[in-house]
């Protein structure tokens, strides 16, 4: 068997894979790595060389680069617009309206408790195309059973595109098909004629929201202090520990005495308990509340 019949056997089927239309080396990665980082604070692992290549490789085509080095230098050299586009690319966006149900069953029964006398501020800080923050909405509207909550709800992203979806509040039948059909009825109006197939967030429910761009990297986040709940969940994954605990101590003078922080399924803090103690199920009170 010749040497190169060797290399198609070895990545599988017989066949070798096709030449990509980018040279993408060891260096260029290394570079993305390191500049995604610095910027959003995301830690890429060695394994998604793959998703970095296919998600970027779209930018250098729309950007007219010839190599990637072409295109990290320009990112490089200044403040491009081009940094919006190339985050974007690399933030991976994976929700839906009641992900993790259960945290939304006990917000329902914290204000009902304990939170019901006040009016609620409540940041969603990695809000994506918009499923959490109108899931929040709903909860909290519920909880109040009324349209008109005495709630604020603050929902951010870094990734423009996300955001810009989340503020039309419109969404093909399918993304909202699992939620209950009196949900689906009090909380969307279903679209007709050229909107058929689709559903829109009631007006009610979307003037609960304000939506805007931060970056938990950077310095100054306008949100405003004292607030009840925090909604940071299926984001710290993509920080490292380090990275996490600089986060996570700014949310504490952040948070009221008996706020909530709300993370995701697969993610745990004990690396920061003397910010957070756990009340299970991922969700964190401060560390520093007295009972």
């Amino acid at each position: 068997m010749s040497v190169s019949s060797q290399a198609a056997f070895q990545h599988g089927a017989g066949v070798a894979p096709p030449p990509r239309e980018f040279e993408f080396t060891a260096a260029d990665f290394e570079r993305v790595r390191k500049m995604i980082y610095e910027h959003a604070g995301i830690a890429l692992a060695p394994i998604k060389r793959d998703m970095v290549y296919s998600r970027l490789a779209r930018r250098l085509r729309a950007t007219g680069a010839a190599t990637f080095a072409q295109y990290l230098n320009r990112l490089e050299r200044s403040n491009d617009p081009e940094w919006e586009a190339f985050v974007n690319a690399l933030t991976t966006n994976l929700t839906s309206f009641f992900r993790e149900a259960h945290h939304f069953d006990i917000l329902k029964k914290q204000i009902r408790e304990k939170w019901s006398k006040r009016r609620l501020t409540i940041w969603c800080s990695a809000s994506s195309t918009g499923e959490e923050p109108y899931s929040i909405a709903i909860a909290l509207a519920e909880a109040f059973d009324t349209l008109n909550p005495p709630v604020n709800i603050i929902a951010s992203d870094l990734d423009t595109n996300c955001l810009a979806e989340a503020r039309r509040g419109v969404y093909p039948l399918d993304r909202v098909e699992r939620l209950d059909p009196q949900r689906l009825s009090r909380y969307f109006l279903k679209g007709a004629g050229g909107q058929a197939g689709m559903a829109k967030v009631r007006p009610e429910l979307a003037r609960l929201i304000e939506f805007q761009r931060i970056n938990l990297l950077e310095p100054n986040w306008p949100v405003p202090g004292s607030l009840d709940a925090i909604f940071c969940r299926n984001v710290m994954i993509y920080f490292d520990k380090a990275t996490q605990y600089k986060i996570l101590s700014r949310f504490v003078p952040m948070l009221k005495e008996d706020g909530l922080l709300f993370a995701g399924h697969s993610e745990g803090f004990t690396h920061a308990a003397d910010l957070f103690r756990s009340l299970g199920r991922t969700v964190y009170e401060r560390a520093d509340r007295v009972r």
